[in-house]
């Protein structure tokens, strides 16, 4: 009932914790006649200094409307700008929470007046289907068009389907009837610019020619990638998923999910994949079905009006991303709930799940590929795995984690240079010279030449009698009637030995090209490069293992389950569980990465390794920084973003992170009764903050409520516009009832609407850890501090960051955004 009485008040946040918090300061004061709640609601509106820059202001500048959802009883109608937000801040969402509950209870009033309210209802409640619908069905149809354009492009730097402008190399050959089982890849219909330019496919000549012509579509791809970037959509470089990460969790980024990112960022990621370098287009496609689902999601008012609804549609989208970049729509859905969600409710997993499934089921029907595939590197085993081979898949697992915390730290130092130095002013020359380096050192190794999706496919593949490739030259004991058999455990022969040393200079490579590539101003994902490597490295300790079976069968460790001849140790395998291990190393995930793993081979069989390599991966990566890459670089760039994984140990009080401290000015606060018009606008034009905590008076200090800046400008222009007798003299009063004034003043200015009666507050003894854990859980941008019922002070997001920081030793000012 109690609470019931301080909804119907206006009092809507403190509804929850009021009847479920059972503090001892959560006693409901009366002061002033006010009633005050010091402990008991989830209100977050921003104090935070300068709000005129990004780097300083978390987010109440445009946090515009109050906790009262009766604001418009006194401003008489709507204005422009109340309850949106500006760029760089941060949303409250428990005041985004209070507004869908209050247009869902509006709603279920009204459905059952007429029919129109009860479709009207319907549509509503129907409306979170239809969107997570469209966005799966626009994120599979872009992923099938930007699969099948790199295929196409990745293709054109080595020559041209004369039969058909638009064939791949590989669709070029399929009706051929000139092909061989050695040289598939070659037909007629296909032309490499050695014979179209100077007539001849074999020779000095023609190898140079080809060279300098991949060299040149490299650069030309690359080159254009990153200027429609620089010049169209800056937000469309990198992989997107930190940004995600940080917006999921309540930070506003105009435009990073706009129309025109979604445009370029497709655009430019066929580009930046054509162009050979060191990254992969599965990440961004993350970002680009976010940006779908931001798009469609403004169809819907029940979406493009509340903040924190329209993260539940990119949660869904993101799992919807992650759907067609693997083809592992369950996997997405636990990449979303363990990788990028900062708020995941139930329904948020079914809606997820069906976008995911959506998403699937579209780009099965492009079929991009040509296998009936959702990706291009599905491989199926048929061999078991043995106890023993556990040992090499944990020292994958080792090698990943050491990859994952070395790559970590290199690419972080480069990025962090390139911000700091001039080097970073010149993103056009570092693409260009980059795109350049790898494209000379790429040509000459078959395995770097190649499309990365195409190495992983080859890598993973198991060798059979149909497969030609040079990793499966093996000699046989057969006579001359079959160069191949069945049994893949055979001596290497000097192809496979010539594969090894190539690999082991294309894992060099790769390990080098990826620190200086991710972070480029062109989109770059990073899933594929570490796959990459750990399909490298998987697939040589893989060769190796099955040598040393063939050659000292007699081995305790082998001879009682693999016999002579048999079909023992499977490479492919090695290279799937090396790419999960490097994989996790860098993103730390787990068991959405077993899953996308597994789904990818579509073999329940393979579990226990994938799971025994991840965990070791995540172990020893941890051993030297528990930070992912995404939260490195989220880090680096000083968004405020509160990661849940992160422990919080330190002992320290509210009142030693608090501001004011003893060095500062005093909290800028306003009284409830006593200040006039033109005292009230100084003190907003003396300072930048973006609220205020307004107080009974001076001498008491004793909390009344806290109004926002942009609020209370708002409030006083528009009842200039809409009141007679404002003047700067007249008085304003955030209480019930007017204070008694002198017969010839000018009227008073009634704000008490505008006021939150529920500011989020905890005592100054309350320890730092548990401030923290609030923080998480109740998405707080900030909350007050007071010592028996006097305001003493407030803590912000970002004085949660740099304290944090300053804990880490160091400078908390290096890692706020600018």
């Amino acid at each position: 009932m109690e609470s019931e009485q301080l909804y119907h008040r206006g009092y809507c946040r403190n509804s929850y914790n009021s009847i479920a918090s059972a503090s001892s300061d959560e006693e409901l004061l009366d002061g002033a006649g006010v009633i005050m709640d010091f402990h008991t609601t989830e209100d977050d509106n921003l104090l935070d200094g300068d709000a005129a820059s990004p780097e300083k202001s978390e987010g109440g500048g445009g946090h515009a409307a109050s906790s009262s959802t009766h604001l418009l009883d006194f401003l008489e109608e709507p204005i422009p700008g109340v309850g949106t937000y500006d760029d760089f801040h941060t949303i409250d969402w428990v005041r985004e929470k209070c507004k869908d509950r209050e247009r869902h209870r509006k709603i279920n009033s009204k459905k059952k007046e007429s029919a129109w309210e009860f479709t009207k209802s319907l549509y509503d409640a129907w409306s979170g289907w239809l969107v997570v619908t469209l966005t799966g069905l626009a994120s599979g149809a872009l992923a099938g068009l930007i699969d099948i354009a790199a295929d196409w492009m990745n293709d054109i730097k080595e020559g041209v389907c004369l039969s058909a402008m638009w064939y791949n190399h590989e669709q070029c050959c399929w009706t051929s009837n000139e092909t061989t089982f050695a040289e598939r890849d070659k037909c007629p219909q296909w032309k490499s610019w050695a014979e179209l330019i100077l007539g001849q496919a074999e020779g000095p000549g023609s190898y140079i020619m080809n060279y300098f012509m991949y060299i040149y579509w490299a650069l030309s791809f690359a080159f254009l990638a990153v200027c429609l970037v620089k010049v169209f959509a800056p937000y469309a470089c990198g992989s997107g998923i930190p940004e995600i990460k940080t917006i999921l969790s309540g930070f506003i980024i105009r435009g990073y999910l706009g129309k025109w990112t979604l445009m370029i960022k497709t655009i430019t990621l066929v580009l930046a994949v054509a162009s050979g370098l060191s990254l992969g287009k599965e990440g961004p496609l993350v970002h680009v079905a976010c940006c779908c689902g931001n798009i469609f999601s403004y169809l819907f008012p029940k979406y493009s009006k509340n903040e924190a609804k329209k993260r539940e549609v990119l949660s869904a989208a993101s799992a919807a991303g992650v759907s067609v970049a693997f083809g592992a729509p369950i996997g997405g859905v636990l990449f979303s709930l363990e990788e990028v969600s900062y708020y995941f409710p139930l329904k948020t997993l079914w809606r997820s799940f069906f976008a995911a499934l959506v998403a699937a089921f579209v780009l099965r029907s492009i079929n991009p590929f040509g296998n009936s595939r959702l990706v291009l590197f599905y491989v199926e085993y048929h061999t078991p795995w043995y106890l023993f081979e556990l040992i090499p898949f944990i020292l994958l697992g080792v090698f990943g984690g050491l990859w994952g915390a070395f790559f970590i730290r290199a690419n972080i130092a480069w990025c962090r240079r390139r911000k700091s130095t001039r080097f970073g002013k010149y993103p056009v020359l570092e693409v260009i010279l980059v795109a350049a380096i790898t494209a000379v050192v790429a040509f000459p190794n078959p395995y770097t030449r190649q499309n990365t999706s195409e190495l992983i496919k080859e890598l993973f593949t198991d060798c059979g009698p149909l497969e030609s490739s040079q990793l499966c030259q093996y000699r046989s004991h057969m006579n001359g009637s079959k160069a191949f058999t069945d049994n893949p455990n055979r001596p290497a022969g000097p192809g496979v030995y010539a594969a090894m040393w190539q690999l082991c200079l294309a894992l060099i490579f790769k390990i080098i090209m990826t620190i200086f590539t991710f972070g480029l101003k062109v989109p770059s994902g990073l899933f594929i490069p570490s796959m990459a490597i750990g399909a490298i490295a998987g697939r040589i300790v893989g060769i190796a293992v099955e040598q040393l079976a063939y050659y000292h069968h007699d081995w305790f460790l082998f001879k009682e389950w693999c016999e002579v001849g048999a079909d023992c140790i499977t490479p492919g395998l090695y290279a799937m569980v090396g790419a999960a291990a490097c994989l996790g190393g860098v993103t730390r995930m787990t068991v959405s990465l077993v899953v996308i793993v597994f789904e990818l081979t579509g073999g329940l069989e393979y579990i226990v390794p994938l799971m025994a390599a991840v965990m070791t991966s995540k172990w020893v990566g941890d051993a030297f920084g528990r930070e992912g890459i995404y939260e490195a670089h989220i880090r680096l760039n000083g968004y405020p973003f509160l990661d849940a994984k992160e422990e919080f140990t330190h002992t320290t009080l509210a009142r030693e992170v608090m501001r004011p401290r003893r060095s500062d000015p005093p909290l800028a606060v306003l009284t409830q009764d006593d200040l006039t018009v033109e005292e009230l606008q100084a003190v907003i034009n003396e300072t930048s903050y973006n609220g205020f905590p307004v107080i009974v008076s001076k001498e008491s200090q004793r909390l009344v409520g806290f109004a926002l800046r942009r609020d209370i400008t708002i409030a006083i222009e528009n009842a200039r516009r809409k009141q007679e007798g404002i003047m700067l003299n007249s008085r304003v009063y955030f209480t019930q009832h007017a204070p008694t004034l002198p017969a010839d003043s000018p009227r008073p200015l009634k704000l008490r609407s505008i006021l939150d009666m529920s500011p989020f507050t905890v005592t100054d003894h309350t320890p730092m850890e548990i401030v923290v854990d609030i923080f998480r859980k109740l998405g707080l941008r900030q909350c007050l501090v007071t010592h028996n019922g006097r305001l003493l002070g407030i803590i912000t997001k970002k004085d949660i960051l740099r304290h944090m920081a300053q804990m880490a030793n160091q400078d908390p000012e290096s890692i706020m955004f600018n």
